[in-house]
């Protein structure tokens, strides 16, 4: 049995799926099923459903396979059995393993089954929010349930960091809605408003609705950037230059002052955070997410994190982009773009003579590739330019959008 880990909204529709949520779904769709409900929002047996349910596994996993499901913990959460493969999805059926371990408002994650059985006889008005309930929105439900003559039933729709504040939502307002009952549901956003609606639709049905009234979409406004996580991430041959230039923007930011500055160089996170690791492509690709995840976890909360290694792959720094914006936080990509032969002529660490010599396998620029960035922000050659200046060019970029007052 192989095991995977999905990402964050497969794990959500697993849950839906394992859940009854989804019924009558009790698996990831063929692609027959998922062509039916693209076309005509029917899966291919008849019953109308508004949304592809997918999920996308290494080309590795062929028919036939179990594959165990994982959360990011490392928690096995329940077993596909592969039926068909399509291009980089899978389909088929799921079996729930052990029971599901959530978070905070943990009591609220209950399944439709149960909260059929606690609903009263008569009308359910569900109402599913993906934010608060403004002083309208809520005079509206009321309204409703008091013209239905029906029981209210919230649903805070809990996907990523904001979930608990739905749901903190959801119970204040429930406060004002006498008898109602409050479920947390963790039904992803869909970018299609329409099929978005549907599918809030369908899972509010199977947890027992007779009417269902959508919450307006909440309205974020970002904050400014000097209150946003930045991370600013440098790329470049060994020798370009780009830990000095971190290590002097890192000191000019302190000097500064009013921004938490964490710096992560390539070497020292080697040496402290992936000790053992090679420098095979995997091992490489599995450092540079090790960075982009601290720098993520910084940027998370409000802070500023410099990042310096030599990050070949740009696949590997797309990753480190995502996992930075999916936390809100900002990214910029500064390429020290020196050229190959000025950093083996700089050699300060004798690294290009050893991997010349047949010592170093797979050494960026000499028998292993470097990706030049395409989405660079900022690129600099300091073959002709002073550090000064370099850090200056970074600072500049910094403060220009308004990371730093």
């Amino acid at each position: 049995m192989t095991e995977w880990t999905p990402d964050a909204r497969e794990l959500a529709d697993l849950e839906l799926l394992l859940s009854g949520a989804y019924a009558p779904l009790t698996g990831f769709l063929t692609s027959a099923e998922v062509e039916s409900v693209v076309e005509r929002g029917r899966l291919s047996g008849g019953a109308p459903w508004p949304d592809p349910i997918t999920i996308a596994l290494p080309e590795e996993f062929g028919p036939g396979d179990r594959v165990t499901l994982k959360d990011p913990e490392g928690a096995a959460v329940a077993v596909l059995t592969v039926v068909e493969r399509d291009g980089h999805h899978a389909a088929g059926p799921v079996e729930a393993l052990d029971a599901p371990v959530y978070g905070p408002f943990s009591r609220l994650r209950r399944t439709p089954e149960e909260v059929r059985k606690d609903l009263p006889d008569g009308e359910v008005l569900a109402v599913t929010m993906r934010g608060p309930l403004d002083g309208a929105a809520l005079d509206d439900v009321a309204a409703t349930a008091e013209e239905l003559d029906a029981t209210v039933l919230l649903m805070p729709l809990v996907f990523g960091e904001g979930g608990p504040a739905v749901v903190r939502a959801a119970l204040k307002a429930a406060e004002r809605l006498p008898g109602a009952m409050v479920v947390a549901v963790p039904l992803a956003p869909r970018e299609d408003t329409e099929i978005d609606l549907e599918l809030r639709e369908h899972v509010a049905r199977n947890y027992g609705a007779t009417e269902h009234y959508a919450g307006p979409a909440p309205v974020t406004i970002p904050g400014p950037p000097h209150k946003r996580g930045l991370v600013v991430f440098f790329t470049g041959l060994s020798g370009s230059g780009k830990s000095t230039i971190a290590r002097g923007l890192r000191d000019a930011l302190l000097e500064r002052g009013g921004r938490t500055v964490t710096y992560l160089d390539g070497d020292v996170v080697r040496r402290m955070l992936s000790a053992g690791l090679t420098f095979s492509r995997e091992d490489r690709d599995r450092n540079i997410r090790r960075i982009g995840f601290v720098a993520a976890e910084v940027a998370r909360h409000g802070g500023l994190a410099i990042c310096a290694p030599i990050a070949p792959y740009a696949a590997t720094r797309d990753e480190v982009r995502a996992m930075v914006e999916e936390v809100g936080g900002d990214f910029l990509l500064v390429h020290v773009a020196t050229p190959l032969e000025e950093c083996e002529r700089r050699d300060r660490k004798g690294l290009y003579a050893k991997a010349r010599a047949g010592l170093i396998p797979e050494f960026t620029g000499i028998s292993d590739p470097y990706e030049e960035p395409e989405d660079a922000d900022l690129v600099l050659d300091t073959t002709d330019m002073t550090i000064e200046r370099a850090v200056g060019a970074v600072l500049n970029l910094v403060t220009s959008g308004g990371w730093v007052r």
